[in-house]
């Protein structure tokens, strides 16, 4: 659960800490839920300038499944479209 006024996020009741980074593209996931966004585009929306460095977009996506998934290896919620980007289930 986000809570964008707060800056809050809860999995199963428990609150979860983000970085501003990690946060800003679990929002971007969240309020666009099952939209499949590619690296590019997440990093366009969070850093607001061109894709220059992908790479950093997934190490914050490893880093984000990390904190709110119950089994990295295997997301519930962030879910990887190879080849294509990622993108939050709807629940």
């Amino acid at each position: 659960e986000v809570n964008d006024d707060s800056k809050e996020v809860t999995v199963d009741g428990e609150s979860v800490k983000l970085t501003p980074y990690e946060y800003k593209i679990l929002l971007l996931l969240v309020k666009n839920q099952g939209r499949v966004f590619t690296i590019e585009q997440i990093y366009e929306n969070v850093w607001h300038e061109a894709a220059i460095n992908t790479e950093t977009v997934m190490v914050h996506v490893r880093n984000l499944r990390e904190k709110i998934e119950i089994n990295p290896s295997n997301p519930q919620y962030l879910k990887v479209v190879w080849g294509v980007g990622y993108k939050i289930e709807k629940q």
